[in-house]
């Protein structure tokens, strides 16, 4: 990654309102050059005059739906530009509800958002990092990615949006193992409950008006951005802003290991005998 003494030009998306806003001002406050990727025009024209009196070298503004295949092509082509040394993948939509009851359209929104676009400007925007030296990708993911089987209320219904976020810290783990050595790095960022206005819509639509935080409050979006920048040059690749054991990712690790033990070939005792043996 660019240092923060001689930035170059960031690409943000869900910029419009909560971490990715957060994420636009403190990068500009750095002397970043912005890509602000949002579906909301007129927030994205108040986000770049603000960044541009912090102090950003210069904003672009790219009004685009990452679920449509057309406007993520224009995205991926700009993420792929050789000055982009840092790609934020923020956008994210939550598709909440009983799985056999969502509309199945929304939770294909909610898998081309969450998963397919963060995939696709990360695969845009790596080579070009590696072939310069320098740069770095920072996932937004949720602490959802490790709910599993809890029960909803007060957790949502999720089983869709926590498997996305699942996929973005497999991901974004997998990758960084692959990319150790390079000057690349990756980051999957895993915040709790959030102060953003995420939990007033489902993703099929933008939240109209001004920016508002959602009734149920948590950790201010500029601490979980406070928490990632730290977390990125200490060379945190999963950063979780409210975990004060950081050995926990260490000991979930441990606990791969010891699943991975399952890869032999003899079945486990418990499954049955001899003649069930799969082989």
């Amino acid at each position: 990654m660019t240092s923060h003494d001689s930035p170059g030009t960031a690409l943000v998306t869900g910029a419009s309102s909560g971490i990715g806003w957060e994420y636009a001002t403190r990068l500009a406050a750095r002397g970043w050059g912005l890509v602000l990727v949002a579906r909301r025009a007129e927030r994205l024209d108040v986000l770049a005059k603000k960044a541009l009196k912090e102090g950003a070298a210069g904003v672009e503004t790219l009004v685009a739906d990452l679920g449509s295949p057309e406007d993520l092509s224009r995205v991926v082509e700009r993420s792929s530009g050789d000055d982009v040394d840092l790609v934020v993948n923020n956008a994210g939509i939550n598709g909440y509800g009983t799985f056999a009851e969502v509309d199945p359209d929304l939770l294909t929104r909610v898998v081309n958002v969450n998963v397919v676009a963060l995939t696709a400007l990360t695969r845009a925007a790596v080579p070009g990092m590696l072939a310069r030296g320098r740069g770095a990708v920072i996932n937004v993911a949720s602490l959802l990615a490790f709910a599993g089987d809890l029960p909803p209320d007060p957790l949502p219904r999720r089983a869709v949006y926590a498997g996305t976020k699942g996929y973005a810290v497999t991901f974004t783990r997998t990758l960084a193992a692959e990319l150790a050595g390079t000057p690349v790095r990756v980051q999957v960022v895993c915040p709790g409950l959030t102060a953003t206005e995420f939990h007033l819509g489902a993703g099929d639509t933008p939240v109209s008006g001004e920016r508002r935080v959602h009734d149920d409050g948590g950790m201010p979006a500029a601490d979980v951005v406070t928490a990632s920048l730290a977390g990125l040059e200490a060379g945190e690749v999963v950063c979780v802003p409210g975990l004060t054991d950081a050995e926990a990712v260490a000991r979930l690790a441990g606990a791969e290991l010891d699943l991975r033990a399952g890869s032999g070939r003899r079945l486990a005792s418990r499954y049955g005998n001899a003649e069930g043996r799969a082989e």
